[in-house]
């Protein structure tokens, strides 16, 4: 019952703009001190911090932050944007087409969805609109192709999931590797399907010839080649996910530095990447803390006694966290959602005897959808703060036919689980 009441009083701490990190910390440390003491409270209080930050296996977290902050602050989203333009230019909706394959080798490099939801906009929003694209597709796109880098390797959501579950990380990342050439597939196929149905949406760009295609793809290779160099390595074992982490981060400077980044844009670099790792440090000090607190209340235990009782097939138990995840990404940032819920719900998971890793791509697949679902949407307001003139009901509106899409990708891996263990 405390457990309950605390988890309550957290939740109105969030909904008055409480910081999240900040509730659960809270939360967590007065209702240990409820149930066990305040002396053992002060203790994690003290320890629990130094132990989270010292730890060795989160070490990679700001190196991938760093690797998409160079690779954002040098302008790289252009010669993506540029090279793939050329590919697919001459075709009806090819500028849509172009952000998306632009996205997903963007979020290959940058690992983040809002960076990645950013950094694109900024350079095909204009280039969708003098082409005269409809305000809803041209926004709907970028708004989807940016929650791309929550689940294309390397991907800070599968990497706190892994350290959260006690999970790898290289088998997090290479599981995450179909899923996410799936889902940009799958974007690339339902913006063809709304062109077709309603060509009115977009226009034909400029055509290419060969010459300019090779160009094109020469200039897609720089950043391929990193992907490649960190997914390579960690799958055949070259080096650990952190070793990853730090040589992506370096090839990533090094781009950076040819493509003539100065040294202001080097410090800015550093600096926004000090403040995203520590925002993203405070939150999982602050699900530790959580995470004290529900193993003393009991709550995953009798949360699992209750689903028991209810005798429900282990596909309704799947469904219905789910349904609680896409409810909550709604209205919650993506990683938060993650460090509060997975604690509470992996028991009912292993319980259910659902293989960990597997669930883990489902339910980053399901926080992916959040970023583009109303009423909050983090990539929706990103692109609302590129577009001032496009109305949010323009976005969403736009958005909806790639949140089914992403259904359509959910259901398939639930259904074909090899589509996520088939690599490892």
């Amino acid at each position: 019952m405390i457990g309950l009441v605390c988890i309550g009083l957290m939740l109105v701490m969030m909904a008055l703009r409480a910081p999240i990190a900040l509730s659960m910390a809270a939360i967590g440390f007065f209702g240990f001190a409820w149930i066990i003491a305040f002396d053992p409270a002060m203790a994690i209080l003290e320890s629990g911090p130094f132990e989270t930050l010292s730890n060795y296996s989160f070490s990679p977290i700001p190196m991938f932050i760093m690797m998409g902050v160079f690779a954002s602050r040098a302008k790289m989203s252009d010669q993506l944007f540029s090279g793939a333009r050329t590919l697919f230019g001459a075709w009806r909706g090819g500028i849509a087409l172009s952000a998306i394959l632009s996205c997903g080798i963007f979020s290959a490099i940058s690992g983040s969805s809002v960076a990645t939801a950013a950094s694109m906009s900024r350079v095909a929003l204009p280039e969708m609109k003098k082409h005269g694209y409809a305000d809803s597709l041209a926004t709907g796109t970028l708004a989807a192709g940016g929650t791309l880098g929550i689940m294309i390797p390397p991907s800070i959501a599968l990497l706190l999931y892994a350290l959260i579950t006690e999970q790898s990380v290289g088998d997090m990342f290479i599981a995450g590797l179909i899923p996410g050439l799936l889902g940009l597939v799958l974007y690339c196929v339902t913006i063809s399907i709304m062109v077709k149905w309603k060509p009115e949406l977009a226009t034909p760009g400029d055509a290419t010839n060969l010459k300019e295609k090779l160009i094109g793809l020469k200039g897609l290779i720089p950043f391929t080649g990193v992907f490649l160099v960190i997914i390579g390595g960690i799958y055949t074992g070259l080096f650990t996910p952190t070793e990853a982490a730090a040589i992506g981060a370096f090839s990533t400077l090094v781009i950076a530095i040819v493509r003539g980044m100065t040294f202001e844009q080097f410090r800015e670099s550093l600096q926004e990447t000090l403040v995203t790792s520590i925002m993203i440090f405070f939150m999982i000090i602050g699900a530790e803390i959580f995470g004290y607190f529900l193993s003393v209340s009991r709550i995953s235990f009798e949360l699992v006694s209750f689903v028991d009782s209810l005798h429900l097939t282990p596909f309704a138990v799947l469904i219905c966290i789910l349904i609680l995840f896409m409810l909550l990404g709604c209205v919650m940032d993506s990683l938060a959602m993650l460090l509060l819920t997975v604690p509470v719900v992996y028991p009912l998971i292993q319980a259910a005897g659902f293989d960990p890793v597997w669930f883990g791509i489902i339910a980053v697949i399901t926080v992916e959808l959040g970023l583009i679902t109303p009423p909050v949407g983090m990539n929706v307001f990103v692109i609302k703060a590129f577009a001032p003139d496009i109305s949010i009901g323009s976005i969403y509106k736009g958005v909806m036919p790639f949140v089914i899409s992403d259904i359509v990708r959910l259901a398939l891996i639930i259904s074909f689980p090899v589509l996520a263990l088939g690599l490892l």
